[in-house]
């Protein structure tokens, strides 16, 4: 299992694929399987079964990405930027952007 620093309503930015330059918030992660699913990004067709919930039919549905083809998207920098850790005084480890230092987790 794989250490993600990105994680849930993170931006970011899809560096790699058909999705290239579009940018969304995640919704989830999968460290088991190195991937996220980031909103209105990387859409597929579902074709479903009727339940007693759904009328079945053709759904559109996010799939989800490697994580290697995201980068976390900097609104300082304007771009996808890697993320970096760093040790406050209070003790507390927060992600920073590795391009303009800012600390991201507040």
């Amino acid at each position: 299992m794989r250490k993600m620093k990105l994680r849930q309503d993170d931006e970011v930015i899809v560096i790699a694929g058909r999705d290239k330059g579009a940018r969304g918030k995640v919704i989830r992660t999968l460290p088991a399987k190195g991937r996220v699913v980031v909103g209105k990004v990387n859409m597929v067709k579902r074709h479903t079964r009727p339940t007693q919930q759904s009328s079945g039919g053709i759904v559109n549905k996010e799939a989800p990405l490697a994580v290697s083809n995201v980068q976390f998207y900097c609104s300082n920098c304007q771009s996808g930027v890697k993320l970096g850790s760093k040790l406050l005084d209070d003790g507390r480890k927060v992600r920073t952007c590795r391009k303009c230092g800012e600390v991201l987790d507040s």
